[in-house]
């Protein structure tokens, strides 16, 4: 028997397989039960940073209900030629049409309640108000009922105001309508191809039916115990929801790179790479900010349960499956060394993809970016053409204390650079409790240069005065600086916790620096890409939204460190292109569409799998065993 720890655990789950199998169905069946029961556990609105905005925002949905970090509707209205915009009937019938037809607890703003001629277009004929529905929440139930409203929004305008063009636009009409636009002819090709080719790769690498289930049921049971771990956390503390795209590619990834590995060598460097990145990521746990936080949280809890199923669960499904043919007697070769100079320029290359994370612009992508068509597309066209800024979809507001004069807080707010129009409403909406909301609309969106100097600059005209500036305007740089200014801090933390374990267990700084450095370098490719592919290139969505960088980074981060530790203990140099190769036709298969938001995140992926696939290409020891990755596979990735 032997006396290595990780091999004894293996070695009792072999001697009480059935057990260990029922215990792990039993996870995977009541546990995905509980864990799909429990995801309303997780904080759902995507914008908890921590940030001064972000309180600011709670404060304005404690005391008003709606509004805050959920961007308004924008009802867009062109009358017919020789209307007078400016007359109060005009006025009036529109704000008539917009209680009507906004719903119960809605707040609405237009020319017809300030006067200020920043709602109106430059062509004379076109208005626009702000509708904030009543049920705004930032959270996916509260985001759905904006979408319904906007629905009754359309029909309520188009049936008050027959004569006049109306529609309705915004940054959720707009998600909404890329959503709804579903993927084309090729991308269902696509996606089908990519399905197809994540089961081809398998069968290539592993050659048998069982083969190709096992890296999968390893996959499914390691995401649902992680997922089930991070809910009990979160009955405890906030976690953001973005860890439910987090745990099932990182354990996907890693379950296929663990089956590929030597059953007894592949264990004990599973205990290795998993203990080094629980340790990263319980040091972003520690972290006061949600984002980070839920990461940390996430992240251990994935490297936690794989090690659990790698011990236990990985030897009995090899039990069970057959050897693979064998074919002649010389053992399976890995993959060729790269002769230096291409090395080299591939690791010049790396480095300067990662250094384009640098560029990083964080936010929602402009909303020229969001859809190519649809009803909302529509209303931020001629929202254009009548010369009105897309500053207009992601307002602020202002919230004026008890005592102070909501009218001087607003002529502030108008002198500030960058400020299309700034209105202090005076219906009961808008006024509760002594205090007052002020509306800023800007003439940039939030995630661009200039649109976040306004937001600096709008802060830096109410600091220490008690008036808080929140709105779904400052969510983005809210992230900037709450979330990315702590990285310089949490990212050596996390890096050096992993370098520790790894010197520990290895007994080898060096390999174990080589590693960390590695992991660091495929966090920064990742998002890197994502600024080369999303900001640079053809799709030019301006930002990259700011929580996506995060999750990629994260998951860049533990694969990789899987990755060099099983290498460095003589693993099989294809197991990394092979598991990378999964991970990106899974996620692709996924994610191809329209969606913008979500092509980021699965792209992130891809490129973070597949960078460090590439940077992993070194030749090591060959390794003899029926466990040895088929070399056909990695022609295929």
């Amino acid at each position: 028997m032997s006396t290595e720890p990780a091999d004894r655990v293996s070695e009792f789950a072999l001697r009480h397989r059935v057990a260990t199998g029922a215990v792990w169905l039993l996870v995977l069946l009541l546990g995905g039960v509980a864990a799909v029961a429990g995801l309303g556990r997780l904080d759902q609105s995507f914008t908890a940073s921590g940030g001064p905005g972000h309180r600011a925002n709670q404060a304005v949905h404690e005391r008003y209900g709606n509004g805050a970090a959920v961007a308004p509707l924008v009802a867009v209205v062109t009358w017919p030629a020789g209307t007078d915009v400016r007359a109060r009937a005009t006025g009036e019938r529109l704000a008539e049409a917009l209680a009507a037809s906004a719903g119960r607890g809605a707040r609405t703003v237009s020319y017809a309640d300030t006067g200020d001629e920043g709602f109106l277009g430059a062509d004379g004929r076109t208005v626009y108000a702000l509708v904030y529905p009543g049920a705004g929440k930032p959270d996916l139930a509260g985001l759905a009922a904006v979408e319904e409203t906007a629905g009754s929004l359309r029909a309520g305008l188009r049936s008050a105001l027959p004569e006049a063009r109306t529609g309705v636009t915004g940054v959720l009409p707009l998600q909404h309508d890329s959503a709804l636009a579903g993927p084309g002819a090729a991308a269902l090709v696509a996606k089908a191809a990519c399905a197809l080719g994540l089961l081809v790769l398998l069968a290539l690498a592993f050659r048998s039916a069982l083969g190709v289930l096992a890296p999968l049921l390893l996959a499914a049971v390691t995401s649902v115990g992680a997922l089930v771990l991070v809910e009990a956390v979160a009955g405890l503390t906030g976690v953001s929801f973005v860890v439910v795209y987090l745990v099932p590619v990182t354990a996907l990834v890693v379950a296929v790179h663990r089956w590929a590995q030597p059953p007894g060598a592949g264990a004990r460097s599973a205990v290795t790479g998993g203990a080094a990145g629980a340790a990263a990521f319980a040091v972003l746990a520690l972290f006061p900010v949600s984002f980070l936080r839920s990461i940390g949280i996430a992240g251990a809890a994935v490297c936690l349960v794989g090690i659990a199923t790698s011990l236990t669960l990985a030897p009995v499904l090899r039990s069970v499956v057959p050897r693979p043919a064998a074919r002649g007697t010389r053992p399976a070769r890995n993959a060729p060394a790269v002769p230096r100079p291409l090395a080299a320029a591939g690791l010049v290359l790396l480095v300067l993809l990662a250094g384009a994370a640098t560029q990083l612009r964080v936010g929602n992508p402009e909303a020229r970016a969001l859809v190519e068509s649809g009803p909302s597309l529509d209303g931020l066209e001629r929202l254009g053409a009548a010369g009105v800024p897309s500053g207009v979809l992601n307002p602020l507001e202002v919230l004026v204390p008890e005592g102070a004069d909501a009218e001087a807080v607003a002529a502030r707010a108008a002198r500030v650079p960058g400020v299309l129009l700034a209105a202090a409403p005076e219906a009961a909406g808008w006024r509760r409790s002594g205090t007052a909301l002020v509306v800023v609309v800007p003439v940039a969106e939030p995630m661009t240069a200039a649109g976040a100097g306004t937001v600096a600059a709008l802060r830096s005209a109410f600091a220490g005065s008690g008036v808080l500036v929140g709105g779904s305007g400052v969510v983005d740089p809210d992230l900037v600086e709450g979330v990315y200014g702590l990285l310089p801090y949490a990212v050596p933390l996390a890096a050096l916790a992993a370098f520790g374990v790894l010197v520990r267990r290895t007994r080898a700084p060096g390999a174990a620096a080589r590693s960390v450095c590695g992991a660091l370098l495929a966090a920064g490719v990742s998002a890197g890409g994502l600024v080369v592919v999303w900001q640079w290139g053809p799709a030019d969505t301006g930002a990259v939204t700011g929580w996506v960088p995060l999750v990629v980074g994260a998951f860049a981060f533990c694969v990789s460190l899987e990755r060099s530790t099983a290498s460095a203990a003589g693993g099989p140099g294809r197991a990394g292109p092979v598991a990378a190769g999964a991970g990106a036709l899974a996620v692709l298969a996924v994610g191809i569409g329209p969606q913008v938001e979500l092509a980021l995140l699965v792209s992130g992926f891809a490129m973070g799998a597949v960078g460090d696939a590439l940077a992993g290409r070194v030749r090591v020891r060959p390794e003899a065993g029926r466990w040895s990755v088929h070399r056909n596979a990695t022609r295929l990735v």
